[in-house]
């Protein structure tokens, strides 16, 4: 089977959809999509699916990025976005509220202000997931649950206590452990160090010490399992110490296959950074989002107006038997 790159996963319809021809909007139609942060592995395979959407849908998309998750970063590149006119700005706030008066501004000078895990943005026009909140907790509860025999500690990874999405995991992850699984609970509360592998390395070693009823790590970050999975192999914990969590597969390959990571709950960000893409270009066209709207190789989403979301279902679980068919 070959790899899923970019190229083939979308354009050899791979996920089941036929391409669109490539719109005759004007190339001069500026899509910019702003990632948490330049240079990281996950946002690196976003901005891949950004600038396919825009030479499939005819405008001018990329990504741009702070140096660093500080939110005040965010807020200067939104700014430098507004002044130059562009004609949509998508997000993955680091801090919801703190871009929330300069989202709003964007949106008084008639920019099409999109999000991507956060929920209820007030000044997004939508918000777009690739997967179900919920069902996508739920996910990694049970994994978890399978690995520890229903009981034990665990701890949760988030990128930072003021990111919207990972925290909605999060809230969700533990609420559906106590109704499913009341013998398992947090050692402690969660750690905002699921976007730095060193951090998520010491932070799991010192967990391991302080906690001996510690068994296993869910990351909603996707350096926070690398993290852990090292942790792992230095204490020599595998299959003891179970390590779950959102992730780039060739980042995670080698703790995948040794086993210092037990599996990876993820999805791929390319098809977040394509459907933000498109989902803008349809937009600027005066395409309708209704129920089953559809975006080409990411598939028919549900849409609830009331909340201005669009979301798709789209988990990936990562294990030795099908990471190396990935991208």
């Amino acid at each position: 089977m070959k790899k899923l790159t970019i190229k083939n996963l979308f354009l050899t319809g791979l996920l089941g959809m036929t391409m669109l021809a490539p719109s005759a909007m004007a190339k001069d139609v500026e899509i910019v999509n702003i990632s948490k942060i330049a240079g990281m592995p996950w946002f690196n395979r976003m901005a891949e699916g950004v600038e396919l959407a825009g030479k499939d849908f005819g405008v001018n998309a990329y990504q741009v990025g702070p140096s660093s998750t500080d939110a005040p970063q965010q807020v200067k590149l939104i700014e430098d976005l507004i002044a130059k006119k562009v004609n949509s700005i998508s997000i993955v706030p680091n801090d919801a509220n703190v871009l929330e008066p300069v989202l709003k501004k964007a949106k008084q000078q008639g920019i099409i202000v999109l999000t991507h895990e956060s929920v209820g943005q007030p000044s997004a026009d939508w918000d777009i997931e690739i997967i179900d909140n919920a069902q996508f907790a739920a996910d990694n509860v049970e994994e978890m649950a399978k690995s520890m025999g229903g009981k034990g500690g665990y701890v949760i990874y988030v990128g930072g206590l003021t990111v919207p999405q990972h925290n909605l995991w999060a809230d969700l992850f533990v609420k559906y452990q106590k109704e499913h699984y009341p013998e398992m609970f947090e050692v402690t509360t969660r750690m905002p160090v699921a976007e730095n592998i060193d951090d998520a390395r010491r932070t799991t070693l010192d967990l391991m010490k302080a906690h001996p009823d510690l068994k296993a790590v869910v990351s909603f970050g996707s350096q926070g399992p690398i993290g852990a999975g090292l942790a792992v192999r230095e204490k020599r914990m595998k299959d003891k110490f179970f390590v779950f969590g959102m992730m780039i597969p060739s980042q995670a390959a080698s703790l995948i296959k040794s086993g210092n990571i037990t599996m990876g709950i993820t999805y791929d960000p390319a098809s977040g950074g394509y459907a933000l893409a498109a989902v803008a270009a349809k937009l600027l066209k005066g395409d309708e989002i209704v129920d089953g709207f559809e975006i080409p190789n990411v598939g028919k989403a549900s849409v609830n107006s009331e909340n201005r979301l669009i979301q798709f279902h789209k988990v990936l679980k990562v294990t030795k038997d099908n990471i190396d068919n990935l991208y």
